[in-house]
Parts: structure tokens; C-alpha cells; sequence
């Protein structure tokens, strides 16, 4: 099992590596390039039994032990904190109230748009609802910054990013477990779920606030560019695991608020040099998320399209109706917890943040127990490769309108 699991993760790592190459020939995204390099390797003789090895793990441990903590703090250590806490009100206001809105609204449409209670219930529109609340604005804003655009709109959208995918993963997460829960016949009462659930956040909160201080001590001991590099990337990893497997709270929000605190102490100390120097492992960050879209192309088949394409078009209008709803509900509330949102900006949330690798990481997380698992991931592949090829190809069209 082992030099099969070595194998996999060679034979992934190859396929990620294609992509690249792909991508530069064509002309094309990275994802792209990398969903593209995934179905070729699909096609091909495989030298191991790839799809037999990512059944039996189910993804659960890479995603949520590996792939996850790097990208959440990757992401909270690339945005300024002296920036952040300018918009911080109403990136909290579009995080929260935001991703609560949108869940309930594509989870509702989702529902009713199938009209399937026994094969797609309640728990699988929440969880389809959960994952779409997550967005990817990379594209977007690679495409702001190549224009000289304003500090405030990119701090904007990166961190709603950040803090949005952190509370759809966590409300994911209850959801996930509440359904497994219920399949194996051992559901808790709505309140303890509740309760454990405010626990998890706030105890996840504070760990993260006790990892990031911790990691700024030991970083300013040690001094030196190259432990720096190695204490923050096990602050990522050791955070997400003494919260999850020891403390038994959100590792996810310990892992995104350790990366703030982390980052805004050595700003406070003045150690530009540290600070610059753990940017280098963004290539970590890419590799991964190259892996997530090789498996993704692995694992997306024509059976999807023929079985579930109805399914994707209903996935793919509840994305887009409630974020929509959901950013021009909350976003003029802004003006009470920070500077206002304007009319423009809006329409930018709303068509420019895609649906990408945290998306593909959650459903691909869903264990095979949940008979409605197959359905949940074909939504999301769908509303995901719309993203790609329809939303970010216009963003830049969006983008030169708006600023007319």
C-alpha cells in the first residue's frame, strides 16, 4: 500500500507538472491547464490503480489535513493586516451574514429546482450550498492588479475571499457531520449540534490567536530566513491539528487567524526581512492547488454530464442567483461597520469571485456512505468549470466596463 500510495502521489505530481506546461503552450489558466492535464492522465494506461486509491482514502485526510491548512494560510499570510483592518467590518458583514444568505438561498433553489426529496434531500442542498459559498478571485484580481487598481478593492475582494471560504468550510464541516451522523443512526439534538458548534468556533478563534503568537516568538528566537520558512509551515500544519485532534475545535479558523497573527506581529517588530522571506513558499500553495484540479480532471467523467446535466444548470443559476442576492443584500449594510461598497464593486464580488479549489477540495472530501455524494460533486464540477471558462474569461470585459 505504501509504494502504491508513492506512486500516486508521483504519478499526481507528474500530471500537475503537464498541466504546467499545458498551460503555458495554450495559453491558458493554470487550473485549466491542470483540469486538462487530469482527464488526459485519465485516458491513459494508468501505471497504478489511481481511481481505486483515491476511493479507499476518500480524499478526507489530504484535503482537510494537508491541502486545506496550506491554502487558508497562504492566502491569510499574502494580505496585509494594517490594510485588512480598514475593510475588516465589511468583509466580516460579506464572510457571516454573506455566506449564511447565499447557503440558504442555493441550498433552497437547489431543493426545490431537482425535486428529488429521496435522492437529493435537505443535508445534500446544504452541503452543495456550503461548498458554492466559497470563492477563488485570483483571476480577477491578477487582472485588477495588471491595471494599477486601488488598494481598497483588491484588500476587498481578497479578504472576503479569505474569510468567506473560511466560514463556508466550517459551516461545511457541521453539515458534513451532521449528515454522516445521521446515516450511521447517531444524530445529536439540533441544540447540542448548536453548541458544540459556537465551542468550535470560538475555541478555534483563540487557539489560532495563542499559535500565531507562539510562532512569533519563535520566529524572532531564531532569526534566521530559512527557520523562519520552517516555522511558519508548521504553524500551518500544527495549528489545524491541535485544534482539530487535540483541542477538538475549528482547525480551519485557528489555521486562517495564526496567519494573521503571525503575520501582523513580525509587521509590528519590523521584520520585513522574515515577513518577505516566507512569501517563497507560495509555490507550495500552487503545487497543491495543481493537485486538486489533476484529481478533479481524474475523477470528472462524460457520466456526470449525460446523468447529472440538468443538475449542473440548476447548480450553476443557484451559484450565480445567490451570490448575487447575497452581496446586494448584505454589501449596502457595509456603510454601518466600515467604508461603503460601491454599485460597481458589488458587481465585481458577485461575477468575479469564481468557484475554485476549495470547492473541488470539499466535495471530493464527501465519503461514499452519503448516497448522494456523486451528485453533490457533479453540481459543484459544474458550477466550477463555468467559473473557469464563462466568468473568468469575462471578468477582464467586466473590469475595463467599470472602469469607463
Amino acid at each position: 500500500m505504501v509504494t502504491t500510495l508513492v506512486g500516486q502521489v508521483l504519478y499526481l505530481l507528474m500530471a500537475v507538472a503537464f498541466g504546467l506546461v499545458l498551460a503555458r503552450l495554450l495559453h491558458i489558466d493554470y487550473a485549466l491547464g491542470c483540469l486538462a492535464a487530469g482527464v488526459l492522465a485519465g485516458l491513459l494506461p494508468p501505471v497504478i490503480d489511481y481511481d481505486a486509491v483515491l476511493r479507499v482514502y476518500n480524499l478526507n485526510q489530504l484535503v482537510f489535513f494537508v491541502i486545506l491548512p496550506v491554502l487558508i494560510f497562504e492566502a491569510a499570510w499574502q494580505l496585509d493586516p494594517r490594510a485588512l483592518k480598514r475593510w475588516l467590518g465589511p468583509v466580516l458583514l460579506l464572510a457571516i451574514l454573506g455566506v449564511a444568505v447565499f447557503t440558504v438561498i442555493a441550498a433552497t433553489l437547489l431543493y426545490y429546482g431537482t425535486h428529488h426529496p429521496a435522492g437529493f434531500p435537505w443535508t445534500a442542498a446544504l452541503l452543495t450550498g456550503a461548498a458554492l459559498a466559497t470563492t477563488d478571485p485570483v483571476a480577477v484580481v491578477a487582472k485588477l492588479r495588471s491595471r494599477g487598481t486601488g488598494e481598497d478593492l483588491l484588500i476587498l475582494m481578497e479578504g472576503e475571499s479569505l474569510f468567506n471560504d473560511t466560514a463556508a468550510i466550517v459551516l461545511f464541516g457541521l453539515v458534513l457531520g451532521l449528515a454522516t451522523q445521521s446515516v450511521e443512526g447517531a444524530a445529536q439534538p439540533f441544540g447540542s449540534a448548536m453548541l458544540h458548534f459556537a465551542w468550535s468556533f470560538i475555541g478555534g478563534l483563540a487557539l489560532g490567536a495563542l499559535c500565531g503568537l507562539a510562532t512569533v516568538a519563535l520566529v524572532l528566537f531564531l532569526q534566521a530566513v530559512g527557520s523562519a520558512l520552517m516555522v511558519l509551515v508548521l504553524a500551518a500544519f500544527g495549528s489545524f491539528y491541535l485544534a482539530e485532534q487535540i483541542a477538538g475545535v475549528s482547525g480551519i479558523l485557528a489555521v486562517m487567524v495564526c496567519a494573521i497573527v503571525a503575520r501582523a506581529g513580525l509587521q509590528l517588530r519590523e521584520k520585513d526581512r522574515l515577513v518577505g522571506a516566507a512569501f517563497t513558499w507560495e509555490w507550495l500553495a500552487l503545487a497543491l492547488t495543481g493537485v486538486v484540479f489533476v484529481i478533479m480532471g481524474l475523477t470528472i467523467t462524460f457520466e456526470m454530464f449525460s446523468e447529472h446535466w440538468f443538475a449542473m444548470l440548476i447548480a450553476i443559476a443557484a451559484a450565480l442567483g445567490g451570490r448575487a442576492l447575497a452581496i446586494f443584500t448584505v454589501a449596502p449594510l457595509a456603510r454601518f461597520v466600515g467604508p461603503p461598497i460601491s454599485k460597481p464593486w458589488r458587481l465585481l464580488l458577485g461575477w468575479g469571485s469564481l468557484r475554485g479549489v476549495i470547492a473541488i477540495a470539499l466535495v471530493l472530501s464527501i465519503p461514499m456512505e452519503l448516497p448522494y455524494w456523486w451528485a453533490v460533486q457533479s453540481m459543484v464540477f459544474g458550477v466550477v468549470l463555468f467559473s473557469l471558462l464563462v466568468q473568468g474569461t469575462s471578468s477582464g470585459w467586466l473590469i475595463t466596463r467599470l472602469s469607463e
